[in-house]
Order: structure tokens, then sequence, then C-alpha cells
């Protein structure tokens, strides 16, 4: 098994990282960070400031999205059991003894986080909405948090890559009311 470090727990679901997660982070704010001060023309301390910000709005985005999950999951019968943070995306984990479920459960599963993300882009609208006449790095963050929970925890997931609910979408979708 690999390596894990144990976070908290939310609602039974445990929250764990991998040291990949931990190390990925460090890449995210010094990305963010170089972009805030070589694109938006932040001195270095707030590129600096701004890039963890970033960063916390961004696992928060990723958290939000796999609650979503949780949060279906449990609804319809088959809870998850760990959201484990792997690289710079999440990853659901149900119970390994869990029965073969048709394909309705797994689609409404699959389901539950983008309109988490959704919603959220379309709350985060209202800070950019409000800041966009100061800029600063206040209204970056705004317009950063919209866009990634709009793009990239929302639509995104939908896309088929291999590792996304777009992919589970894909595979599940056509078996639905088969036993």
């Amino acid at each position: 098994m690999k390596k894990r470090y144990a976070l908290t727990s939310i609602g039974g679901v445990a929250i764990t990282a991998t040291p990949l997660a931990l190390y990925s982070s460090l890449l995210i704010w010094a990305v963010l960070a170089a972009a805030g001060i070589l694109f938006f023309e932040l001195s270095p301390g707030s590129g600096l400031v701004g890039g963890l910000l970033g960063l916390l709005l961004h696992w928060a985005g990723e958290l939000a999205h796999q609650l979503g999950h949780a949060f279906v999951a449990r609804r319809v019968g088959y809870p998850m059991r760990e959201i484990r943070f792997l690289f710079v995306l999440a990853g659901s984990r149900y119970p390994r003894d869990e029965p073969a479920l048709p394909a309705e459960i797994h689609i409404r599963r699959a389901l539950g986080g983008a309109p988490v993300n959704f919603l959220l882009a379309l709350i985060g609208v209202i800070p950019v909405l409000l800041l966009r006449d100061s800029g600063g790095l206040a209204y970056l963050l705004a317009v950063f948090f919209c866009l990634e929970n709009l793009l990239v925890f929302g639509f995104g997931a939908l896309l088929p890559l291999g590792f996304t609910d777009g992919s589970t979408l894909l595979t599940w979708w056509p078996r639905r009311g088969q036993q």
C-alpha cells in the first residue's frame, strides 16, 4: 500500500493525502506565485501570499467536489470511505467489498461533484463583480476561484480523460437499465 497521511475525517469519510500531493502543493504555490509576479505585476511578497491563498482555494474547490460525491454516495446507500489527495487532484475511494452496483448508482455518484463546483463558481461571480474595479490580489483570487471551479472542477471533471467523472459516465451510461 502506498504511503498516505491521515488529515481529518468529515462525515465519516477519511481525508488523506499522498506525499506527491504535498509536493505538488509546493509546485502549485510556486506556479501561482510566479504567475502573479510575472503576468499580473504583483510584488514578490504579494505573489507569494497570493500563490499560497490560491493553493488553499484550489484544495478547497477539490475538497468541495469530492464532498459532493460523498454526499450523493451516502444518499444512494453506498457511501464513500475516503477522499485521497493524490497529485494536483483527489480521488474518491469506495469500500473494496462493495457489491456489484447498478449503472444508475455509479452515474449518480459520478454526478455528485460537478454541481457543487458550478454552484461555487456562480457564488464566486459575486466577489469578482464587486472587486473588478479595484483589481489587485483579492480580485485575481476571486477570478481564479470562479474560473477553476467552473472549468477544472466543473466542466473538466465531466471530460472523459480516463481518471475523471466523465470517464465513469462514459463507462456506465450505456449500461443503464441492465442487471
